[in-house]
Formats: C-alpha cells, sequence, structure tokens
C-alpha cells in the first residue's frame, strides 16, 4: 500500500508540475479578468463580412474568404514599422479587454523593431498591483512606460510616427495633455474604438474623431453603430473607418492544439470544481455584470432543467460554469444572481469562479461557451473566438460582433437578447446536452474557421494594411 501511495503521489505531483509548465506558457493575450486558484490543488474564470461592394463608408481590411497558408520565413505583415516610433496611449491599464489588446499590438510591434512608449490617462493613487505587473511585463518586451502628462508625454506625440488612441475615453488625453499642440498630433492618430455602449458617446471625449488619420474598429455592426451614432447624437462626422477582426494568439493556439495540455487542464478543472469527466459544462467567462448577461443565462439554465425532466431525456448532468466573479466586492447584481441559484435549489448545478489570468484552463476543461452579452453586444467578442479554438460549439445572442464570428446553425445557436431569449436559449442547451455528435461537429466547425479567419497572423496582416493607409495619410500623401 505504501508503494501505490508514493506512486500516486508522485504521479500527481508530476501532473501538477506539468500543468504549471502549461499555464506559464500563456501570454496575457489571452487574458480576462480572473486568476485560477494559486495553489493548483484538488481543494481549490458567419460567413465572411465584407463592407458592401457599393458602400464606401467602412474599408475591410478582409480581402478575400480564402486566405494563402503562410509561407515559412516570410517577414511579418508589419516588418514596415521597423524603427518607426508609435506612442500608445490607453485610457487605463487592467485586466479588461481594450488595455490587453493594446498590450498586444505593442509587442507586435516590439518585435519587428519599432520603438513604442505607453502612457497610461488614468491611474488609481497609491499602488496598484496590477499595473505594477502588467508595466513590468511591457517593460521586460522592450516597450517604454511614462507618465501621461507632463513633457515627455507631449514631446513623444510630437515626434511619433504613429499614435494609436485606444478606446473612445482616451480623448481625453487630447485636450488635458497636449493643448495647443492637438492639432500637430492629430494627422497621424489612429483611434482604435472597441465601445458600444451609448454613454461613450459624449463630445468631451470625441470631438477630435473627425480630425484623425483614421479609426480602427473590431467588427462591422460596431463600425455602422458608431457613423450613425456620431452623425445624429454628435452632429459630427467619422474619419475613414476600418474594421480589423480580432485574432487568437499562437500562444492560446498552441495550448488549444495540443491534446495532452487539454486533458490536463480539463481533468485538474473538473477536480476543482466537483464535476465528473462526463458532465456536460456551459459557461459564460465574463466579468459578472448585467451587460454580460450572466442573470439571463441562469434563467435559462434552470429552464433547461426542467425541460429534460418533463420530457424525461436521458442526458449527463448539465451544470453552469461563471467565470469571472469578484469574491472581494460581490456586487448587488452578483449577489441577485447568487440568490436566484439558491432560490431554485441548484446550488450543486452553477460553479461561479473567481477572477482569473488566463480563461484556457477552463476552455479545455468546459462543453460549451455561452456568450450571452445584452443590448447591442460585443463590440467583438474574443472570448468567442478563444473557444471556437478549443472546438467549442457557441450559445451566442445575435447582437454586435458575434453575428460575425458565430454562423448560426454551423458552429453554434444564436438567440435573440433580452428576457425574450430566455427560453430559446433553454432550448438551444437542451440541443447540445442531448446531441454529442451536433456539438462535436460544431465546434470542429468553429475550428476550422478559426483557422481560416481569426489567427494572430490574420489580425497583424489586417492592422498592417490600416497602419500604410494611416502612415501616409500622417505624412499627407493621401490615401
Amino acid at each position: 500500500m505504501a508503494k501505490q501511495s508514493t506512486g500516486f503521489s508522485t504521479l500527481c505531483f508530476q501532473k501538477k508540475r506539468w500543468l504549471l509548465l502549461l499555464l506559464a506558457m500563456l501570454s496575457i493575450s489571452t487574458a480576462v479578468a480572473f486568476i485560477i486558484r494559486a495553489a493548483y490543488d484538488s481543494s481549490c474564470d458567419r460567413q465572411h463580412f465584407d463592407a458592401p461592394v457599393n458602400d464606401n463608408r467602412f474599408q475591410s481590411t478582409e480581402k478575400t474568404k480564402e486566405r494563402a497558408p503562410p509561407q515559412i520565413g516570410v517577414a511579418s505583415p508589419l516588418s514596415f514599422m521597423k524603427s518607426k516610433l508609435v506612442l500608445l496611449v490607453s485610457h487605463e491599464l487592467s485586466l479588461s479587454g481594450g488595455p490587453l489588446l493594446l498590450m498586444e499590438l505593442a509587442f507586435l510591434l516590439r518585435g519587428v523593431g519599432a520603438e513604442v512608449c505607453w502612457i497610461t490617462n488614468q491611474k488609481p493613487t497609491g499602488t496598484d498591483e496590477v499595473i505594477y505587473n502588467l508595466e513590468n511585463k511591457m517593460l521586460d518586451r522592450g516597450v517604454q512606460v511614462f507618465s501621461s502628462k507632463g513633457q515627455e508625454a507631449i514631446d513623444t506625440a510630437l515626434k511619433a510616427d504613429l499614435v494609436v488612441l485606444n478606446t473612445a475615453v482616451a480623448g481625453k488625453w487630447l485636450d488635458a495633455v497636449l493643448n495647443k499642440d492637438v492639432p500637430r498630433v492629430l494627422p497621424k492618430v489612429l483611434w482604435w474604438i472597441h465601445e458600444m455602449r451609448g454613454h461613450y458617446f459624449k463630445l468631451d471625449y470625441v470631438k477630435h474623431l473627425p480630425f484623425v488619420a483614421g479609426s480602427m474598429i473590431d467588427s462591422h455592426v460596431t463600425a455602422e453603430y458608431w457613423e450613425n451614432r456620431t452623425q445624429e447624437r454628435l452632429k459630427i462626422k467619422m474619419p475613414k473607418t476600418y474594421v480589423v477582426h480580432l485574432g487568437n494568439s499562437k500562444e492560446l493556439m498552441d495550448v488549444a492544439e495540443d491534446s495532452v495540455a487539454k486533458r490536463v487542464l480539463r481533468e485538474h478543472v473538473r477536480e476543482s470544481l466537483g464535476v465528473r469527466n462526463d458532465d456536460i459544462l456551459f459557461a459564460a467567462i465574463n466579468s459578472v455584470s448585467r451587460g454580460k448577461g450572466q442573470d439571463l443565462f441562469l434563467r435559462s439554465f434552470y429552464e433547461s432543467l426542467q425541460l429534460i425532466k418533463e420530457k424525461k431525456l436521458q442526458v449527463p448532468s448539465i451544470h453552469a460554469v461563471i467565470v469571472g466573479s469578484d469574491m472581494s466586492v460581490q456586487t448587488k447584481f452578483e449577489t441577485e444572481i447568487r440568490d436566484f441559484v439558491a432560490q431554485k435549489k441548484i446550488q450543486h448545478r452553477v460553479h461561479f469562479v473567481n477572477k482569473t489570468l488566463t480563461v484556457a484552463p477552463y476552455l479545455a476543461a468546459i462543453d460549451v461557451l455561452v456568450q450571452n452579452s445584452q443590448g447591442r453586444g460585443e463590440c467583438f467578442g474574443r472570448i468567442t473566438i478563444e473557444a471556437m479554438a478549443f472546438q467549442l460549439p457557441v450559445l451566442g445572442t445575435a447582437a454586435g460582433g458575434t453575428t460575425e464570428i458565430v454562423v448560426n446553425g454551423s458552429t453554434g445557436f444564436l438567440h435573440v437578447a433580452g428576457k425574450e431569449g430566455v427560453s430559446p436559449l433553454a432550448t438551444n442547451i437542451v440541443k447540445l446536452a442531448t446531441h454529442v455528435e451536433k456539438r462535436l461537429t460544431m465546434g470542429k466547425r468553429g475550428y476550422e474557421r478559426v483557422k481560416q479567419m481569426f489567427l494572430e497572423r490574420h489580425m497583424a496582416d489586417r492592422i498592417a494594411g490600416v497602419l500604410k493607409q494611416v502612415l501616409r495619410k500622417g505624412k499627407g500623401e493621401g490615401e
């Protein structure tokens, strides 16, 4: 017995060591807002869309649906940025999508020899561990980080070949810091917009938008929304707008395509959640908020349990996983959804996971992603393409960028946003719970779609096309 126990302990140690090595491989580009339990022990978050041919408002960087495979040894599409000085302006530095995406651009540019400087417009007073860690991550990769205020920021903006403002809110930095020098900088500004909410349409934020070299937006539906909203509400005109779909990092794809890594991660996370290998997990991986729709997802989940019971369907146990809680500051909204779970007596079926830096372990562990963002949906929704890389079908709202990623009936199912979508989502949950082949087939199609359209090299190629045009415009060379 002692010998068997020693062997089992050795196996567990090797498994956990393997897991830690895997997690160390993951880059911040896979990050959303959460932390896997630190100990990692068992006790322990379309078809192709182009702008219409006769519609010149938005220029899509997609040229053809089919893309040639990458050639070994071919230079990065961003290689023309070598030795260029680029200033990146972020409204904040946090684990949210916008700042992390800008950091990815910083690393892509550093990878081809560009000189990259970073400033964060809004910082909390005192020491912030997240900001400290992310800034050091950038410094380690050769990105210069300095204060958003002061002469260094002004001098860098004036000397830079390109200035990238990240999110609408970053527009406040222009007047606050550059002041009289704003007109000199605007012709070389690329404004990268990720917002879909109406409260971002304030003239104080975007009054300079018509005068910049261009705007870059993550989806066609968001670009159209900004075009209409700025004209109707603010009476200003959008600059030349480029639609750039995002792509998965090489690091995430490496894990997604490694069957051993996925198996180890799957076993570990399922063990930590207390679920069996054949249980079916439906997960929402977003910050917990009303706009992300976790409340409506849980209502759909409860309704799906009732449907299975009423129809006496023989299916494995199904579970809902909410990745993105904040255990330290539980919001009123999270209290509401936890109360709902308790009221319906489904605590054994619903699992709340705290914020984590890496999503890959959870994508390896679950069976279906639920992207239930409400209102206008996500500007893009990167977690959707990350899930598809792991061959997961997606149940998403028919809103925002999700409609440009998920092919309804092929790589997943779409349902309407709002309360009207609760029952359709419940029906779709039951469909995927009861049809294993459909679930697997949709997952494989989603993976194929990612390989065709949503890799880092695709994103780099699309961004390169934008930067070339913006640089020409900044030099006064026109389109």
